[in-house]
Order: C-alpha cells, then structure tokens, then sequence
C-alpha cells in the first residue's frame, strides 16, 4: 500500500486538494477560489456545478505536482464548509438550485416566526445548537418551499440534501451511478435535524422543518472506509469526512479532553475536546460532535464561532478597494501604532458566538478625523482578536480549566501583529504548528487511520511540531481599556435590524 492520503478541503472561499506522506508531509496540493453569490443582501450562495468542476481540477493538480497517480494513493478524506446546504436530483445530478452557504441569514425571519410556536430550549438540549439561521434546516425549509416543484419530489424520494461532504463523496463515488449518499456525524450535527446522543436523525426535528426523511444521507463515522472513489482517483477508498473545524482540530491533534484550537479563516472557531458525553452550554457556545473513529464512542466538543474574520479582509479589499491584496493588511495595519480609537464590529451575518444576535450588524465606530486608512485596517485585524478572546472566555468558564496555552491554525496566523495582539488580549501563549493546513491534515488523518496508514491517535500526534509561539506583551491595563471599549463597540452593533429598519439591497 502507498502511504499517502489526499485530502479535498472545500472551503468557503476556494476547494484545495493537498496530498500527504506518512510522514504528514504535503507533497503535492491545487487550490482554486469558489465564485461568490450575493443575490441580497444578506444572501450568500455557491453554484455546486462548480464547487465539483473545481475539485476535479484541484485533485489532478495536486497528483500532478507530486508526480502521483490514483494507484499511489491509500485513501482519500473529504473536508467541507459546514452547514452550507445543496439539494439535487439523483437521478441527473443536477442541483435544484445553488448551494446556500452558511452564513446567509435569509431564513432568520422565518426561524424567529417559528421560535413563537415551539420551545427552542427543547430543540438546543436535542442537537447542542441554538436555533438560528446558521444551521442547514432552516435552508433545506426555504429551498423545498421557494424553488416549485422540490417539495413534491423530495418526498417521492427523487432527491437528495447535502453539505459539500456528501455532495463531493456522492460524486466522487460514481454520481448517477451508484453515488454513495453520506455525510459524517460531525457534519450532521450542525444541521439542526440530528439527536447528539444517538447520533441519529430525529423524526420529531424534522417533523418540526417540515423535511422528508428520504432527503436525508446516511451517518457515518469520520473515520471509516464508506466507498470507492471513481475517476480521477479510480479504486481509491474515500475514508474519511469531517466538517472543516472538526478536521482542524483532529489535525492540531487535540485527541483528550481540554484539548483545543482557534482557526482563522473565513470565520473564526475555536473548539475544545469535552471527551465522550456532550457538555451543554451556559455560555452561548455549540455543543457538537468532534469526531468518531469507527466503532469507538463519538467524542464531543464546545465550539464558539465567529462569522466573519478572514472574510472581513476581504471586504476592506473586495468591496473598500482600501487594499488591493489581502497580503497586504498586516503593513497597512503596522504602519500606525494603535487603532487611533477606531473599533471594527464585523456583524454582517449578525453576531454568533456568545451574543448569538441575529439583529446586528456589522459597525464601524469611534471615529474622529484623525484615524486614517491604517487604523481602519488595525481595528479590523483587532476584531478577529477580540472576537476570540471572548470564546475563549465562555469556554474556560464552561470546562473551569482555563487553557495553559492556544494552538493556531488557518491562514490569518501567519499574520505576525495579529498572533501578537492576540496573545496580549488572551494572556496565554498563541502556538502555531509546523503544518497549518490542518484542516485538510486532519481530514487526511481521519481517511489514513481508516486504512492502516496510520496505526492510532497516539502516532497522530508524533507528527504534530511547534512552529512558532507568540507570548503575552501588554501591560494589564492597556489590555483592560481595550477589552472594555471593545465591548462598548459590539452593543452599538446590535438591534439593528427590525420591522422599520431591515436589511436593505
């Protein structure tokens, strides 16, 4: 057998495929950006069409650049942006209507109607999840109900819901022919629909949506060989699938209770290991699945959530033209030694973690004429910074076991004043590994400890290394005023939105 894992990460903003040796090094990888759809404001969508094209592609890039074919590979893991929602039609493939991603917020409207009707506390003890908009329900409900003719042929069992996961393994497992219909207990637990303890579909959840069981993929286990791929990895088994935060923290290696990361990317997700009974929240985090290995127990987390973070950079460029490279914010921000005042709360899809205020929206606030285009930028780097540093806090006070230490993944950590401002607003060390692409690593893991490429957990974390720390640097009461002004900032954020005042676009 081949020791070497591909992984497929379909993120928000881009699909990569990166292939891994035993001995976790990358050694060939493609990436490709995902057009984004922004029909209203508030709306955010995908082509699925094109999330495939874009794998196919990625895939043979990256056996391309390791000079690799099919054969040399032992088995292929499947990450995904989650609850983003697809439904299509098995018998020609083609999606109903585009992939809604997961931070739109078009069904909040309907989910506070609905929240007047049934208790919502009931529905959190079920899942571990709040009930917003967030979650792939609520959108499985307004494509049955708004695209005409889905609802009917949904319940005669002509089509079939997804996250990326099951859409990319339907295909990449034969489509039409034969495709497997799956998804992994990680990512059915952020669909609203699924009971935490059985690891089931719940009847009851989905009499509530209104969704017709035969919509519905099978659970599987994260790691577990569940089909055979068909061209372009002919032969190869598809092994392993985690929701890309859950595969983040499988490839930093967070194995044991009390072991967790912070990402940062499109949004921000820090996750903690709770161990194998769910620990339900006081504090406004998830409480959700973090993996299973096969047979053994399925290993819960608390997760807190930011939505926008990465996403915001590319704002300031996309949309402000204040850069024309997201490469380019860390100079633009050191280029002034403070925010000059100016606090950035990113509310676009409201706020999550812990405030989960779906009525916020995104507030740029303490501006005077002195602050300039480098403090604008600061203040936006700061966000993702505090965001964090307020998870962080729901979580130690959720486990009681403050974390010694912060390990890092995702693309903004290479980002040297954010790791550092960071580090100074937490009081902990901020630790990044020598392998950042972690969410794919850990997907690679998931499928190569299925097979035999890996024998247990325990040699998984052998390959885990420091790469870099940061310590913190900030005098107390620097750190104080910042944190107070902050908090300021997030309540001018809020109510926002309401029956007068609604989204405009």
């Amino acid at each position: 057998m081949s020791p070497n894992v591909l992984a497929i990460d379909n993120g928000t903003t881009s699909t990569r495929a990166i292939i891994f040796d035993q001995d976790a090094r990358k050694i060939g990888s493609g990436q490709k950006e995902t057009t984004q759809i922004f029909p209203q404001s508030g709306w955010v969508e995908h082509d699925p069409n094109e999330i495939w094209a874009n794998t196919i592609e990625v895939i043979t890039r990256a056996l391309t650049e390791a000079g690799l074919t099919a054969s040399d590979i032992s088995a292929v893991g499947i990450t995904n942006q989650r609850e983003t929602t697809i439904i299509w039609d098995v018998a020609t493939g083609e999606p109903v209507y585009n992939a809604i991603v997961w931070q739109d917020t078009r069904t909040q409207e309907w989910v506070d109607d609905l929240l007047e009707r049934v208790d919502g506390a009931s529905i959190t003890a079920t899942t571990g999840l709040p009930v917003t908009a967030y979650f792939s329900a609520s959108k499985i409900r307004w494509i049955l109900d708004n695209v005409p003719g889905v609802r009917e042929r949904a319940e005669a069992g002509e089509l079939a819901f997804g996250t990326p996961d099951s859409w990319i393994a339907w295909n990449l497992s034969g489509g039409t022919h034969g495709g497997a219909h799956i998804t992994d207990v990680t990512n059915a637990s952020r669909t609203l629909l699924m009971e935490l303890t059985s690891l089931s579909w719940d009847d009851s959840l989905l009499s509530t949506f209104a969704i017709p069981s035969a919509l519905l993929p099978s659970i599987r286990p994260s790691s577990a060989i569940h089909a055979t791929c068909v061209s372009p990895l002919e032969g190869v088994p598809l092994a392993g699938i985690l929701g890309d935060q859950q595969a983040a923290t499988f490839g930093q290696a967070a194995f044991a209770p009390g072991e967790g990361k912070n990402t940062y990317g499109t949004g921000n997700f820090l996750m903690v290991n709770t161990g194998t009974t769910p620990v339900h929240s006081k504090n406004g985090l998830i409480t959700t699945v973090a993996y299973q290995l096969g047979d053994a127990p399925a290993m819960y987390a608390l997760e807190g959530s930011v939505a926008v973070s990465g996403s915001l950079i590319q704002w300031l460029r996309d949309n402000l033209g204040l850069i024309s490279d997201t490469a380019e914010i860390e100079a633009l921000a050191a280029s002034v030694a403070d925010n000059g005042g100016a606090y950035f709360v990113p509310a676009f899809s409201g706020l999550f973690a812990p405030y989960w205020q779906p009525d916020a929206r995104g507030a740029l606030v303490g501006l005077t004429r002195y602050v300039n285009k480098g403090h604008i930028a600061r203040a936006a780097l700061e966000a993702t910074a505090f965001q964090s540093q307020e998870i962080l806090n729901a979580i130690n006070a959720e486990t009681g076991t403050p974390l010694p230490a912060l390990k890092v993944d995702g693309g903004m950590v290479h980002n040297e004043l954010l790791m550092q401002f960071q580090a100074d607003l937490l009081c902990v060390d901020v630790i990044r590994p020598r392998i950042t692409e972690t969410t794919a690593l850990g997907a690679a893991f998931a499928a190569g400890l299925a097979v035999g490429v890996w024998s247990s957990v325990d040699e998984l974390r052998a390959h885990w290394a420091e790469d870099k720390r940061w310590r913190p640097e900030m005098e107390p009461a620097t750190r104080n005023r910042l944190l107070r002004t902050w908090k300021k900032a997030v309540t001018k954020s809020m109510d926002w939105v309401d029956d007068e005042t609604p989204d405009e676009g």
